[in-house]
């Protein structure tokens, strides 16, 4: 049995026990409440003075606790990181989602260093709109709806994070407030933009000096056109994509044009209408999308360019897509990641192509102006319903309408030229006789 050091002395039996650390003079403390023991220092030296401050401590937890208040509080850099290894583990053990990184990212890159050494008792309402006011001028634009909420749900895992732990009461928990500005849709390119940005990119990458400005610059248009071909999210949704998540499709089909053989008759074209599934992961979570022709040509060219494996029309990519090939498919030969240079690429291919802002709206295009892009195209062009667009895209059917409304007026286009309507009008040209103006026909019979 081990003998109680004399630098320990239980003051209140098993709730209040004062006591010094070896080597040092002050005397700490610990006190139990709500059957959990918190430790402090009395600051004191003199045995009697720490006995004295010791209690005080007690009362005062005791005091907080009945008013709802946090016994012991922390800095939020201290809960933060407390959250963050949180999501690390569940992420760690396949219970995480995939938007956690997002979170960890963000806490990280601006709650820490905007509001790291604040008490976490201290971040209030005027706290968090004193942020969001410093980040949006700091970035010179207002924080659209989605990601303030985005910002709100990091902060919530802080805050839950700190009610878990005891060192903030759902009581003093600061409401966020998830209203900013009207969300926008995103400005997406012309039919003729679309063509002159396809076109442009193949000199874009002959024009690299090195071998290695080359091969980022393909990567930069396998991207490019995958994401114009499927309505992708850009980012993890093609990013982290990998081999082993597409499947082949092929359902040859024959088609009889109007035009003429030499013998009359009418020639008839044959297509293997190839096209994959394609399993991807991200806002949303998991879903299957389509991949046409060009998302199949961007796969056989990567195959080429990273393992030397030449396609054949029958079985494409045979050899890499297998249930083993945990390869990512948007990498370099060696297996980077080009993610956080992507973005700074695309800028500086838009800008040198006068294609950066959009003429209509004068906003910047961004990577997320080609899904944009995509939506508007099969909408206008493709007539894909609006509940497979939504489907294909990840998103609800409420956003496509909500976004995209206006393009009912150009899809029925044809119907609003008038033709018929015109053609009826103009077809009776003697429906005037029947209603003669009553003024002029006065006119006629005082004139003689």
């Amino acid at each position: 049995m081990s003998t109680k050091k004399e630098t320990t002395h239980q003051l209140i039996h098993r709730n209040l026990t004062l006591y010094q650390r070896e080597h040092s003079q002050v005397w700490q403390c610990r006190y139990k409440i709500d059957n959990r023991w918190i430790r402090a220092t009395t600051k004191e030296t003199k045995f009697d003075l720490a006995i004295a401050k010791a209690k005080e401590l007690l009362v005062e937890a005791e005091i907080r606790k009945r008013s709802g208040i946090p016994v012991v509080t922390k800095r939020f850099k201290d809960i933060a990181m407390l959250a963050i290894d949180r999501m690390e583990r569940d992420m760690r053990g396949g219970l995480g989602k995939v938007i956690y990184k997002d979170y960890i990212r963000i806490i990280k890159d601006h709650f820490m260093p905007s509001l790291g050494q604040r008490l976490i008792t201290n971040i209030d309402y005027d706290a968090l709109n004193d942020y969001y006011s410093d980040r949006e001028a700091k970035f010179g634009s207002i924080m659209s709806n989605s990601h303030r909420k985005t910002q709100n749900a990091a902060f919530n895992r802080v805050f839950d994070e700190a009610i878990v732990r005891g060192y903030l009461t759902e009581s003093n928990r600061p409401k966020l407030d998830g209203k900013t500005k009207e969300s926008q849709r995103r400005p997406a390119f012309e039919l003729h933009e679309v063509r002159a940005l396809l076109r442009n990119l193949t000199p874009y990458i002959d024009a690299g000096k090195t071998r290695d400005i080359r091969e980022r610059r393909e990567i930069l248009r396998d991207y490019v056109e995958m994401l114009l071909d499927t309505g992708a999210r850009p980012g993890i949704e093609l990013l982290d994509m990998k081999w082993k998540q597409i499947r082949f499709m092929m359902n040859p089909i024959s088609t009889v044009t109007d035009q003429l053989d030499e013998d009359g008759e009418a020639i008839e074209v044959h297509s293997l209408n190839r096209s994959c599934e394609m399993t991807v992961k991200g806002k949303t979570g998991q879903r299957q999308i389509i991949g046409r022709l060009p998302s199949i040509r961007v796969l056989e060219r990567i195959a080429l360019r990273n393992y030397g494996v030449k396609s054949s029309i029958k079985d494409p990519l045979a050899e890499l897509i297998k249930p083993t090939n945990d390869d990512y498919i948007f990498r370099t030969k060696e297996g980077r990641d080009l993610s956080d240079v992507l973005n700074h690429m695309f800028d500086n291919f838009l800008s040198d192509h006068g294609l950066l802002i959009d003429p209509k709206t004068n906003q910047k295009r961004v990577f997320y102006s080609l899904r944009h892009t995509y939506a508007t195209l099969s909408l206008t062009h493709d007539s894909v319903p609006i509940h497979t667009l939504a489907k294909q895209m990840g998103t609800s059917v409420l956003m496509i309408e909500k976004h995209y409304s206006h393009l009912q007026v150009i899809q029925a286009i044809e119907q609003l030229r008038g033709t018929n309507t015109r053609k009826l009008i103009e077809a009776d040209s003697k429906a005037a006789e029947n209603y003669p103006s009553k003024k002029l026909a006065k006119r006629v019979i005082e004139y003689v």
